[in-house]
């Protein structure tokens, strides 16, 4: 009997600088990662959470822009487009009255093929971002399916969220971060990143797939956690539930990591 197909390539995590309230220097690191990540040979690239005005930043009452019109996710679409690559990234997403938290995935072509809205949002969040209703973001590409959620989503109770899209198909998880430490964080006695690996690895090892989170560098602006350095420590998690890749602490890097997918 034929073994299936196995479809192999590069994952590329872009641990960029995201300032509050910056989105148009915030782009253009984006849209440098993603040339990058496809200079480099990655077909997926994945960027972080709200990348545009920055998580919790109350910037995003004024300068969220609507889904699929804004400005900033039409030139995320032409950098997917131009460097032929699937784009993952966080954005704020204005709809009438409401912010969300979203997420989109866009293929080669740069067109959108998947919209996340965040549904586990911290409370610290709520202030700013409305709450998504469910996880149906799976969908089949060349490379296989891929699904997206959305950071404080992967720690739905029982790995909920995440359990949804390995149940819907999804063969990689792609999940925009923000991930933050205290001021006082001492790297060197508590390395982060544990918790991520434990939530990733669960679900990973029990169904047999992967999940990556890239998360963001710089300092969040607003609310309870104003003053809290965004780590990076970005992770790839295989189906054997251990980590594959990881990106350094408090540092722009671009993370690659092979990817292989069963046809």
């Amino acid at each position: 009997m034929p073994r299936p197909q196995t479809k192999t390539f590069d994952l590329a995590l872009a641990q960029i600088l995201v300032e509050g309230g910056r989105p148009d220097a915030n782009l253009a690191r984006a849209i440098a990662a993603i040339e990058d990540a496809a200079c480099n040979g990655a077909e997926v690239v994945l960027l972080p959470e709200v990348l545009d005005c920055g998580w919790c930043d109350r910037s995003a009452l004024e300068l969220a822009q609507p889904f699929p019109t804004g400005s900033r996710l039409t030139q995320l679409r032409q950098a997917a487009r131009l460097h032929e690559i699937h784009v993952c990234a966080g954005l704020t997403e204005r709809d009438d009255d409401r912010i969300f938290n979203s997420a989109v995935l866009l293929n080669p072509s740069g067109d959108v093929i998947l919209t996340h809205r965040k549904v586990n949002e911290l409370a610290i969040g709520k202030e700013i971002y409305s709450t998504g209703r469910s996880a149906e973001a799976v969908c089949e590409t060349h490379l296989g399916a891929l699904g997206v959620m959305i950071c404080s989503d992967g720690f739905f109770p029982g790995e909920a969220l995440t359990r949804s899209l390995a149940g819907k198909g999804a063969q990689l998880i792609l999940s925009p971060c923000a991930w933050a430490v205290a001021p006082d964080h001492d790297q060197q006695k508590e390395p982060y990143g544990s918790l991520w690996h434990d939530v990733y690895g669960r679900v990973a090892r029990e169904h047999g797939i992967w999940i990556a989170g890239a998360s963001n560098i710089g300092e969040i602006r607003h609310g309870n956690w104003a003053g809290h350095p965004c780590v990076g420590c970005s992770i790839v998690v295989g189906p054997e539930g251990q980590v594959q890749a990881r990106g350094a602490y408090r540092e722009e890097e671009i993370v690659y990591t092979t990817i292989s997918l069963a046809g």
